[in-house]
């Protein structure tokens, strides 16, 4: 099924149901929730997941699994997607929040394949393996680290929400802590307790999760000094300590062969 609205099928007897869809570059789907648990595959692109407790960046050739019932906020930047929309009794193993993950070619291969289905494809013969097969492939992936959390204090959270939408390297401890009418001392704890990491660590996490969009229109050099590294190398040095690989993995070049 492509291009269908949710909404459409979600009646059909079936447990997962298989959709391709395709956005506007920053279309934004707005707040919103599934009855089914849905995982979310961008063929192409950057998504950029909100819940109220956290936010996702989805890099090319990845997926993101978001629970069912889960409110949440999706920004498309030049992505196309096949999505599978299960029903929760059909995987209680989903994981209760959303959770990047690697999606390898059998997986890809199987979510291609999976959205020429009709809604009410066959459950015998070849439509029902694929479809099992992809809830076994699926429950096979380890997360991946690209999430922040999200305070659950107002405040906390308005100054974090924020930072994800421009980091600024020249943001401190001191700064927030004024913003929030707490010592800094105070703000730290504070933070820490709500994230589980210091605001300073937070705020590093957040500026490399901001770099994998920047990275499909501009090179490794100009995102480095976007987000206000002393150079190319110390910007690859801490992306690839905290994502495993180097940024280059995913600027343009790497990433325009995706389908």
């Amino acid at each position: 099924m492509r291009n269908i609205p949710l909404d459409d099928v979600d009646h059909v007897d079936r447990a997962v149901l298989p959709i391709g869809t395709d956005y506007q570059d920053g279309q934004v789907l707005d707040w919103h929730e599934h009855r089914r648990a849905q995982f979310l595959y961008g063929a192409t692109g950057v998504m950029v997941v909100d819940t109220a407790d956290g936010s996702w960046t989805v890099p090319p050739e990845r997926a993101v699994l978001i629970p069912a019932a889960t409110p949440h906020r999706v920004r498309m930047l030049g992505v196309s997607t096949r999505s599978l929309y299960v029903e929760p009794g059909a995987v209680p193993w989903w994981p209760h929040r959303c959770t990047v993950v690697d999606v390898p070619p059998l997986l890809r291969e199987l979510l291609l394949a999976a959205v020429e289905f009709g809604p009410d494809y066959s459950l015998s013969g070849r439509e029902g393996a694929v479809t099992t097969l992809l809830l076994h492939e699926i429950a096979a992936r380890a997360p991946l680290p690209f999430h922040v959390d999200i305070p659950t204090s107002a405040a906390l959270a308005e100054l974090c929400r924020e930072y994800l939408d421009a980091p600024d390297a020249g943001v401190t401890n001191t700064d927030w802590a004024a913003r929030t009418a707490l010592s800094e001392r105070a703000f730290t704890r504070r933070f820490r307790a709500e994230t589980g990491e210091s605001p300073a660590v937070w705020r590093a996490r957040a500026r490399l999760l901001a770099a994998v969009p920047l990275l499909r229109t501009a090179s490794v050099s100009e995102v480095s000094g976007r987000l206000g590294y002393a150079s190319p190398a110390a910007f690859t040095a801490a992306f690839t300590r905290t994502f495993g690989f180097p940024p280059s993995r995913f600027t343009t070049s790497r990433t325009s062969g995706g389908r």
